[in-house]
């Protein structure tokens, strides 16, 4: 008998999915009102290129002050911007980050369990808010808290993905059903609860489907995608980054992954419950090292509720109708899902013109040449379609 599963455990709310069931604060207690003082200034001077000099001002606060996780996390929201808009004022970027952001960005970093980055979690998950607040977590609803150089594109790139996560929620829940399901032996139960996966997967696909409305690919390349890079793999940073004053670094650069939406959770734990396996290829082995940078709590969701029950290997079994046509729904919302992924990521990025080594387009936000492998990827997922005996 498998164990009941609580939801919160792994900081997944039934409504929500990923996002945080309570909306991210949009200031800091007064003791860091300077930070956000600062947030509030920097896009203005970024558009100017002058972003630079008020970021060296950002005072070195003591971050044990922050006593909830929804304030550490907003604390790292900011950070995040600062480290990324100093390091992006100028072309070429700079390869360093002061002391007095680095310290408390990597101390704050520490404690939500993920690298001193800008990545999906402080950019996305924590990074929203709704416009009425009595209303539904969706993309006419949505507004966003931090942004570099402001404007409707950048803003609806980040609130499209918001709006994923909460279309995701109703699919995680069915699926953590399903598994109850199939473990018990009744592939009926198994079967409704897959065909609401596949329903929250083509909800998620949906609203992808409006990125474009407001986010442009030529607006999206040169100004909102050079702030997401970090120094993985990354040319502009050939050396890394270094993080003054971080003890723990000892004065040696630092290589990590810039933001990406592949650090979702929602795909990794579908395609865990699904059975999906990816050949060894460098997609794949940079797919699980984003791991690293989502919350601890989401990829113990991934790693432990994510193959608890062998899904696949239970339609497979007996290959009752309804089982293995949801099933197979499953797999095709999920193909369907990352096909729209691999037209937008040519759209938005491959045939845009490489403008520098900081925004380089064979290379992804995350660091690596990835319109080879998303394909490869694509016909795999396919793959895993059962036959009909």
């Amino acid at each position: 008998m498998l164990t009941r599963i609580t939801l919160a455990d792994y900081e997944v709310d039934e409504h929500l999915g990923f996002l945080p069931g309570v909306e991210p604060l949009r200031r800091l207690p007064d003791a860091y009102a300077e930070w956000d003082e600062i947030a509030s200034a920097m896009p203005k001077l970024l558009r100017m290129g002058r972003a630079r000099d008020l970021l060296k001002q950002v005072p070195l606060l003591d971050t044990t002050a922050l006593r909830t996780p929804a304030e550490v996390e907003r604390a790292m929201l900011l950070l995040s911007y600062f480290a990324h808009g100093y390091l992006n004022d100028s072309d070429p970027p700079m390869s360093s980050i002061p002391a007095n952001i680095a310290v408390p960005w990597h101390a704050v970093a520490t404690r939500l369990g993920r690298p001193p980055i800008l990545a999906y979690a402080s950019h996305q998950l924590h990074n929203w808010g709704r416009i009425d607040p009595a209303g539904p977590v969706e993309l006419d609803n949505l507004l966003r808290l931090q942004d570099f150089l402001g404007g409707m594109d950048d803003d609806w790139f980040v609130m499209a993905h918001v709006a994923i996560e909460a279309a995701a929620a109703p699919g995680l829940v069915a699926m953590v059903r399903a598994q109850d399901a199939a473990s018990s032996g009744d592939l009926d139960a198994a079967a409704a609860q897959l065909r609401a996966v596949a329903s929250s997967i083509d909800a998620m696909r949906a609203t992808l489907t409006r990125l474009p409305e407001r986010c442009d690919p030529y607006i999206y390349y040169n100004r909102v995608r050079l702030f997401l890079f970090g120094s993985k793999n990354n040319p502009a940073f050939p050396d890394g980054i270094v993080y003054e004053g971080v003890e723990e670094y000892c004065g040696a650069a630092q290589y990590f992954s810039g933001e990406t939406g592949a650090q979702s959770a929602i795909i990794p734990f579908h395609a865990e419950a699904l059975g999906i396996e990816h050949q060894n290829d460098p997609l794949n082995d940079f797919m699980m090292s984003l791991r690293d940078y989502i919350p601890p709590r989401h990829r113990a969701f991934i790693e432990e509720i994510g193959p608890r029950v062998d899904l696949r290997g239970a339609v497979l079994s007996r290959r009752p109708t309804e089982a293995v046509a949801a099933y197979n729904a499953c797999i095709e919302a999920m193909r369907n899902f990352h096909d729209l992924h691999l037209r937008y990521a040519a759209s938005y990025v491959h045939k845009q013109g490489r403008t520098s080594n900081a925004n380089d387009n064979e290379t992804g936000t995350g660091g690596t040449p990835f319109m080879k492998y998303l394909k490869l990827h694509l016909d795999n997922i396919s793959a895993h379609a059962i036959e009909v005996s």
